[in-house]
């Protein structure tokens, strides 16, 4: 297994991601199945585990906790994160925190993140009525948290605003990272900003929920012509590799088979030559139905409703490649006279785009796309629920 250091740490390079455990046909986690594939993984060099309060509706905290109880407590990494991302009319960390360790069944965690710092949740952990991350840094200081981070989904631009106020205080940042979020997600501009501030990267979505595992025939061929015996995922996270600043990849293993596979992927693992990244990122580029707006911010200048179009433009990039959760956050942060709703249909933006892109059209599609989306509030009230029913449970 390759190891990798940041923060006074020994990290293994490949993390153990707990959001998508193997269930059963009722959705429960089959623990048997985590117990063994744990054990295979820290057997293996495998010794950064990462789990959240919301992933499998509160019970993936549980089950890891269960299993890896009976692991002396020195040999594995434990990361979970704080649901600040939720939306709520309160927020109580110190109760969360509480129950998570109870949870976990542990004194401490090694790592511990504030989750999904987005364009939704950022106002929420920087509000001083909750004490959030001050919350959170006492911890730290108490040796209740060993390592402070936190992740994001959100946009450089939300990324640098929380830097400016709390990047002194960040040891690392996990993002959503792969040969497609390059460009399509803006990727470059996140790992170019965390490098900047000298903050390590840990990596979520490396396979991109498994699209990236699973490419087409032509696409494979074309792979295959450079390594018969590579797969599609392994290319993925070798691209990974050689980005700089990377310390952790995370891969959401739902079986035994996953786990094998992307061992012997870390067992030793070369970036890609520049000629096969030039492959990978023009394979990438052509799985895109994307519209294609440069982000000259032209079409701006001209718009009665001061609407960001470049931003909205990229947003239906990504939902025409599924990346839905993402999308659905950024536009409920924004105002509702700002929102792709409020575009009036003029065609003004069309008059100044130098691509000549029907900009009223594609506003028209992702209102529609959205239209038929859950809001983000009603996902956190479905996950409270969800996470409140696993209490009751463990109670009885």
């Amino acid at each position: 297994m390759i190891h990798t250091e940041a923060c006074g740490e020994k990290l293994s390079m490949l993390g153990f991601g707990t959001m998508r455990l193997p269930v059963d046909e009722a959705g429960k986690i089959i623990e048997a199945q985590v117990a063994e594939m744990t054990e295979y993984a820290l057997s293996h060099g495998v010794n950064y585990f990462d789990t959240a309060y919301p992933y499998h509706g509160g019970e993936s905290e549980r089950v890891m906790g269960r299993v890896l109880e009976k692991y002396p407590r020195e040999s594995f990494l434990l990361a979970t994160k704080y649901p600040g991302h939720q939306l709520s009319e309160r927020y109580d960390p110190a109760a969360i925190f509480e129950e998570q360790l109870q949870k976990c069944g542990v004194e401490y965690f090694d790592f511990y993140l504030l989750h999904n710092v987005c364009e939704m949740s950022i106002d929420t952990y920087l509000d001083p009525r909750w004490g959030i991350v001050d919350y959170f840094l006492k911890q730290k200081r108490l040796g209740r948290i060993r390592h402070l981070g936190f992740s994001s989904h959100g946009q450089p631009d939300n990324l640098r605003r929380f830097l400016e106020k709390y990047g002194k205080d960040m040891e690392f940042c996990q993002i959503q990272l792969n040969y497609m979020d390059w460009t399509l997600q803006d990727a470059k501009a996140k790992c170019d900003l965390l490098n900047a501030h000298n903050i390590p990267i840990w990596v979520m979505e490396p396979l991109r929920g498994g699209r990236l595992a699973a490419l087409s025939p032509a696409d494979m061929g074309r792979l295959r012509s450079a390594h018969p015996d590579w797969t599609a995922a392994k290319w993925a996270f070798r691209w990974i590799a050689g980005v700089p600043g990377v310390k952790l990849i995370l891969s959401g293993m739902s079986n035994f088979v996953q786990m094998q596979q992307n061992v012997e992927t870390f067992a030793a693992m070369q970036p890609l030559s520049a000629a096969e990244n030039a492959l990978l990122l023009d394979i990438g580029e052509g799985m895109k139905n994307s519209v294609p707006c440069t982000g000259c911010r032209y079409c701006c200048d001209s718009c009665p409703m001061e609407l960001d179009i470049p931003m909205m433009m990229n947003s239906l990039n990504e939902a025409r490649f599924g990346a839905q959760m993402g999308i659905g956050m950024r536009m409920e942060s924004l105002p509702a006279d700002k929102q792709p709703t409020a575009c009036l249909g003029c065609g003004a933006c069309m008059e100044m785009c130098p691509q000549k892109i029907d900009i009223p059209s594609h506003m028209q599609e992702l209102a529609d796309i959205l239209s038929k989306m859950p809001s983000w509030a009603e996902t956190c009230r479905q996950r409270e629920e969800a996470a409140r029913r696993g209490r009751e449970q463990a109670q009885k």
